[in-house]
């Protein structure tokens, strides 16, 4: 199978030429530290787009395969396949010194990271590539970015879904495809070192038990204890320490780690200890008791007031020709102080979801509706306005060229943009900034139209996420892109809060160094070196989290008037349609940046796009929310 076709012959494939390995795998789950690879399949193929090589097989995992209904691989169909340490040299030997490749690439590597773990072998991979995360800066006219219907369009024939041979033959002819739309439009290809900074050596801790009840306030003197206050150790205990947390949560006492002003009361034997959270407590005026009294106080414990438990509906959907009911409600830009709940943008009017195949509400009848209007030159705030016209204009502001680029709009300097020789190429529409004041748009190109646009979402703006009536819930996703930066590094964090906008624990900030929660609710996963994907089971989180908040923070000097925009999509599933947009870049001397809040609201999860700035760095912004972070 070749991966250049008449017009693009080898050598002009340059930077797109590597040699590959197209991998597939079937698995037992979902979790890759937990669950077991079923069968895998390898395709090599060669930088002149020549295969040379190709491995599948079934693989016995030594455990319950899962879900059958998908894969259709029952424990009869495995019996007497090799266990994966009896193929992992081969393997291995046709990985070594190969581009890894496979839909979705985190997840196969993941599970291939893990299971050459167990056979206590090494995953001979440095480079991985992700064609969904290729496909999404290409932004292809899908409905989708799933598999088959990549394959559908672009024209690959498609035997047998979820068998991993027939996957990889299909990613083959997709890569291709995928490869050729990148050099039309230029594009790097989006790389990811492996392992990225995104997949340490961190090993999820067992999931903290959930407490089940509101956080009633601070330990009055004399008082007793109630079902759901905050409470943090320190120092040395004449008890061992999992023995008072242990009975303290069989009491309905929510144990943290670290000390904010919502902790209740600090437990500690040393009061005039010079720990941090002994001084936290001291600067916040949080009661101190000793051990010995909170084992008094531990048998008595009052009732609390459980969280409400809500179950998830359909979010409303807008009809034909609606208009957002209530106006957004401003997000400064900047603040000084940490993120408090006071200081957190208040609720604003949700715009609901668009109907498939209508446009988005409050679009129609804007001249730029349905359009993807991308901005090149100017200094950083004339860009940012020009990008926000855009929006008010019912368009779509993008900060990199892709497929469904319809405009242009050139800013001083932006004739000297190295995309503008492919745009030229390309023949898309190039505009000044006065266009802008009053547009005129030209037809759409048909190979530019797609079934259904993502709603454009503005700053500050809210969509309720829909949950379907029946049938599980879908993850959802949420990916942050930006312009690919060369003298810095953007790290895309998020932190599951409770109602006092703190984390219960630390294990609920996740980050580079910790990419999954214990309980696989909430993961970081890295598509390339300008884009990360906060991963999020809403339905499995505990009525506890009240809200998600996304950041993103520079890792340098720099910050996000040098950096440009950052966009994020949000969407159903690793491979879903994207259900709303938003391109956010109000920051300038900031290097922490909220991007987008999830939370409830009565019986549904909404979305805020954020876009709020802080001119301090990553250890400051995880404070404010709780996180113990070392001096």
């Amino acid at each position: 199978m070749s991966l250049v076709s008449p017009s693009f012959n080898a050598p002009a494939m340059g930077d797109y030429a590597y040699d590959w390995a197209l991998v597939d795998v079937e698995t037992s789950g979902l979790m890759a530290r937990r669950d077991r690879v079923l069968s895998v399949a390898v395709i090599t193929i060669g930088p002149d787009g020549e295969q040379t090589g190709e491995f599948s097989t079934l693989l016995n995992p030594g455990c319950d395969p899962g879900p059958v209904e998908v894969h259709g691989l029952t424990v009869e169909r495995l019996q007497g396949a090799p266990t994966f340490d009896q193929v992992a040299g081969r393997i291995g030997a046709m990985l070594q010194g190969r581009v890894l490749v496979a839909h979705n690439a985190q997840f196969d590597y993941d599970f291939l990271a893990h299971e050459f773990a167990r056979a206590r072998m090494w995953l001979p991979v440095s480079q991985r590539l992700c064609t969904l995360a290729l496909n999404r800066q290409v932004d292809p006219p899908t409905d989708d970015m799933k598999l088959g219907t990549l394959a559908a369009h672009y024209g690959v024939s498609r035997q047998r879904a979820h068998d991993a041979l027939d996957d990889t033959r299909v990613l083959a002819g997709i890569l291709r495809a995928s490869l050729r739309e990148a050099a039309r439009l230029d594009l790097p290809l989006p790389l990811v070192t492996c392992p990225p900074r995104a997949e340490s050596q961190f090993t999820p801790k067992p999931a903290k038990t959930p407490c089940a009840y509101r956080n009633p306030g601070r330990l009055t003197p004399g008082g007793p204890l109630q079902q759901g206050m905050k409470v943090a150790i320190t120092g040395e205990t004449a008890h061992a320490r999992a023995e008072l947390v242990g009975r303290a949560v069989a009491a309905g006492l929510n144990m943290m780690t670290s000390v904010s002003r919502h902790t209740s009361v600090l437990v500690t034997n040393e009061p005039a200890a010079d720990s941090a959270k002994a001084r936290r407590a001291l600067a916040e005026g949080v009661p101190v008791v000793d051990e010995r009294t909170f084992l008094r106080l531990l048998a008595d414990v009052r009732p609390g007031t459980a969280h409400e438990t809500t179950a998830a509906r359909v979010a409303p959907v807008t009809e034909p020709g609606a208009e957002q009911v209530g106006p957004v409600e401003p997000v400064s830009t900047t603040t000084s102080a940490v993120p408090t709940p006071e200081a957190a943008p208040s609720p604003c009017v949700p715009v609901p979801a668009p109907r498939p195949s209508e446009p988005s509400a409050g679009t129609s009848g804007k001249p730029l509706a349905g359009r993807r209007v991308l901005v090149l030159g100017g200094v950083h705030a004339d860009a940012a306005a020009a990008r926000t016209r855009v929006v008010e204009l019912g368009g779509s502001a993008a900060i990199n060229l892709s497929a469904s680029v319809t405009d242009v709009v050139l800013l001083p300097g932006g004739e000297g943009d190295r995309r503008m020789r492919r745009i030229t190429a390309l023949e898309l529409p190039v505009h000044d900034l006065h266009w802008l004041a009053s547009p005129t748009a030209t037809d759409r190109r048909a190979g530019a139209l797609r079934p259904q646009e993502p709603h454009v979402m503005p700053r500050g703006g809210v969509i309720d996420l829909p949950m379907p009536h029946g049938g599980p819930a879908p993850e959802w996703y949420v990916t942050a892109g930006w312009t690919p930066q060369s003298d810095c590094e953007i790290d895309v964090i998020a932190f599951l809060l409770d109602e006092d906008e703190q984390v219960t624990s630390d294990e609920d900030f996740i980050f580079y160094g910790a990419p999954e929660s214990p309980a696989g609710t909430a993961r970081l996963l890295t598509g390339g070196p300008a884009e990360q994907t906060i991963a999020l089971d809403l339905a499995s989180l505990p009525p506890a989290t009240r809200k998600i908040v996304i950041a993103a923070a520079i890792d340098g000097a720099a910050t996000f008037g040098t950096v440009g925009a950052i966009q994020i999509g949000t969407a159903p599933g690793s491979s879903g349609a994207p259900l709303a947009r938003a391109t956010l870049d109000a920051a300038t001397t900031e290097r922490t940046m909220l991007l987008a809040e999830i939370y409830r609201r009565g019986p549904l999860w909404r979305l805020r796009a954020v876009g709020q700035g802080y001119d301090y760095g990553l250890d400051t912004l995880a404070r404010g929310y709780g996180v113990d972070i070392a001096d």
